[in-house]
């Protein structure tokens, strides 16, 4: 197989972009750096494109070796003929390959093996010849045995059967076509295990829908309450259809006494080997499907989650809610240094709502506090209830931001957490968590296991592995979106820099704390175990503010710092212009970028990309995201009113609608049919989280706690 061709096909790419990428995955080079140093080589293909390269290319090379290894196999049996060769050599899938591998794959002891153990073969070659010309029971009279326990002629023409049962199952060419059309026509049925009993899956009680159409998200809550044993799943395939295509296949011409015995083979091969087998299939491939479905949306969400805005400048108490055991509070300066922490009682039982707002007004004057960050979790609503009356008695301006603290409890209680703040409990290190996540959500989030931070569904359920995986690649291509300052960055941060893993982080720590600041990207060298090729990997990613030279605060790469100084000479500039904030409208003055890159000895696009960073130095694209609501006031479930207009953030979409948060602690559910009136496939297609969307109110369910909104035609 030319796997650049299939990759180039599949990407709808030039081949040259796809060998250039091969060969720079093959270096070693990470896939942030690819995408950013390397765009000349790949025409620019992006971290998405090239992440999806990456993936295809180690299922191809795997699919190969899986091949290599069949044919050898095969081979050693001496039952290796030319057609089989290219029926395997051709296969794309590694079904295809286990389908063609499978009669010549070593097997247990089956009914079949047993019977050829019996010397039970040459009956069932002759009943398979389907030209005898008497009575079977005749023809099995010389295959009873005492010796091999063959002792009837029924149990003779049991085990051929049996033998030819396998045969019929073993055949790649049967079992294609069954897994088509079970896939065609086939349909998924579920059922409740104990009707009338009250579970989210009760709309799955009495539920069917074709395999072809069924939803991912749908197959993921099947298998959940399969799982959970409160539904029956069961697939149910054109038995029928099948049955008459084997027996066509089998039965080549009518024998009286070779045709009952083959149909009896047909369906007992089909019921007891293949139909089993291929529902299992079928079902883990509508899962795998499904959990690719919902890893690429988790993928998608967490992404939007990372890149919101920080809030910079601004000094903000972190708010952990909580009932019995009191709401902790964490005030935390503008640069995320933690300046106290408290806890109060304004919650039941105790419901100290006075002595709590005596606290918090000091605290607020005290350090100059002008936003509030309040988890999202137990007892919200009711610490948003007083932060609110608290805030019409200040006479400052101060707001205050429902902040999501998925994975808030799971890092307060890790290592990490215990490291960074050993004397604080873990109330106090969430506390601080939830005031961080505002002022830099990536820095903050980096902090947490991806699948903790709660914009996916079903999570819990999926390939850990290949979520892990992706959640990675999401968390570092971010990372590295945004650049990295080398002097602040925590080692959890660091990990995920291009070509720095956990050890390196920890070097990159160890160095600084032992010899102060980093004044230029070449004392990275120093770092212990920083060799030339991480170095190059992470150099163009990590900043250095106020250092040596200008270029390390930039997303320039070292290795291009000579043709960003050649430039600047050419337009009549120095580096002084880049340390002041940049050279507004540099681009522009470059006539001829053919030219100048020659001259430069550089490519056309990393001339651009150079020119851009020296008109804004280490720009943070996060700044173009929507910022977060500000909000002073409340409302109440029981406020809302069919109609009502609002404006709320996306805080999660999923397969069948995005949840927004309209400030009344409950997120309402848009579902797909009501976010625009054209037909969309997913929402991902027109929403992402931390989108800022204007909504009405359809409906509101207080006993079940749900809201319904639409955006069409707000």
């Amino acid at each position: 197989m030319d796997i650049i061709k299939v990759l180039t096909e599949e990407l709808n790419v030039r081949r040259g972009q796809v060998e250039a990428a091969v060969a720079l995955i093959d270096e070693g080079n990470t896939i942030p750096f690819i995408a950013r140093y390397r765009k000349e080589a790949t025409g620019s293909l992006d971290d998405e494109q090239l992440r999806n390269l990456d993936e295809r290319l180690r299922y191809l090379r795997n699919l190969e070796e899986k091949k290599a290894s069949v044919l050898a196999t095969i081979e050693e049996q001496g039952k290796l003929t030319d057609e089989l060769r290219k029926q395997i050599e051709d296969a794309m899938t590694l079904v295809t390959v286990e389908d063609l591998y499978r009669p010549y794959r070593p097997k247990r002891r089956t009914r079949a093996t047993v019977a050829k153990e019996k010397g039970l073969e040459p009956l069932a070659e002759l009943i398979w010849g389907q030209e005898v010309r008497e009575p079977l029971e005749t023809i099995a009279i010389p295959f009873i045995s005492e010796e091999k326990e063959v002792h009837t002629v029924q149990e003779a023409i049991a085990g051929a059967k049996d033998i030819l049962a396998e045969r019929v199952s073993d055949e790649a060419e049967y079992r294609t076509y069954i897994r088509e059309a079970t896939r065609n026509m086939g349909i998924i049925q579920s059922a409740a295990k104990e009707p009338g009993t009250q579970s989210v899956y009760e709309m799955y009680y009495e539920f069917e829908e074709t395999v072809r159409k069924i939803a991912g998200h749908r197959v993921l809550a099947l298998n959940r309450g399969e799982n959970e044993k409160i539904l029956t799943v069961k697939l149910i395939a054109p038995t029928e259809q099948i049955i008459r295509y084997l027996e066509k296949k089998v039965i080549t011409h009518h024998n009286p006494y070779t045709s009952p015995a083959l149909l009896e083979v047909v369906a007992d091969s089909y019921e007891r080997l293949i139909a089993p087998a291929i529902e299992r299939e079928i079902r883990t491939a509508l899962t795998e499907k499904a959990e690719e479905g919902a890893i690429k949306v988790f993928g998608k969400n967490l992404h939007q989650l990372l890149m919101q805005p920080p809030i910079a400048g601004k000094v903000v108490l972190g708010w952990d809610p909580a009932f019995r055991t009191g709401c902790k509070l964490a005030v935390v300066d503008a640069t995320g240094k933690v300046l106290d922490t408290v806890v109060i009682y304004p919650t039941a039982p105790q419901n100290k709502v006075e002595e709590s707002k005596r606290i918090l007004k000091a605290m607020i004057q005290k350090y100059g506090i002008s936003l509030i960050s309040v988890g999202n979790g137990t007892a919200s609503r009711e610490s948003e209830a007083i932060i609110v009356d608290l805030l019409k008695e200040l006479r400052m301006p101060v707001q205050y931001v429902i902040v999501n603290e998925a994975g808030a409890s799971v890092y307060s209680a890790s290592k990490l957490a215990t490291e960074e703040f050993p004397k604080f409990d873990v109330g106090q290190r969430s506390a601080v968590s939830i005031a961080r996540r505002l002022q830099d959500p990536l820095a903050e989030l980096v902090k947490i296991d991806p699948k903790s931070i709660g914009v996916g569904q079903y999570q819990h359920d999926m390939n850990q592995k290949n979520l892990s995986e992706t959640l990675s690649g999401v968390v570092e291509d971010c990372v590295n979106k945004v650049g990295v300052d080398l002097n602040t960055a925590s080692a959890s941060l660091l990990e995920y820099v291009s070509g720095v893993n956990k050890a390196l982080a920890k070097s990159i720590v160890a160095y600084r704390e032992e010899n102060g600041a980093f004044t230029n990207r070449r004392q990275l060298l120093k770092v212990a175990k920083l060799g030339p090729k991480a170095f190059e990997q992470c150099a163009g990613f990590l900043r250095i503010k106020g250092g040596d030279n200008p270029l390390d605060a930039t997303s320039v790469h070292p290795e291009t710092y000579d043709a960003a100084k050649k430039l600047l000479e050419s337009l009549g500039y120095d580096l002084d212009g880049v340390a002041k904030g940049g050279l507004a409208g540099i681009g522009k003055k470059i006539r001829d970028g053919k030219a100048m890159a020659e001259k430069l000895g550089v490519g056309e696009i990393t001339l651009a990309d150079i020119a851009k960073e020296l008109e804004k130095p280490g720009r943070d694209p996060r700044d173009e995201m929507p910022k977060p609501i500000l909000r002073s006031d409340v409302m109440e479930l029981k406020d809302l009113k069919p109609g009502m207009t609002l404006k709320g953030t996306v805080r999660n979409v999923i397969d069948f609608g995005v949840f927004v948060d309209i400030g009344v602690h409950q997120d309402g559910l848009v579902h797909i049919s009501q976010i625009t009136d054209r037909y969309i496939k997913h929402p991902l297609e027109v929403l992402s989280v931390g989108d800022v969307v204007d909504v009405r109110v359809l409906g509101v369910d207080e006993a079940k706690k749900r809201i319904s909104l639409s955006m069409k035609n707000v």
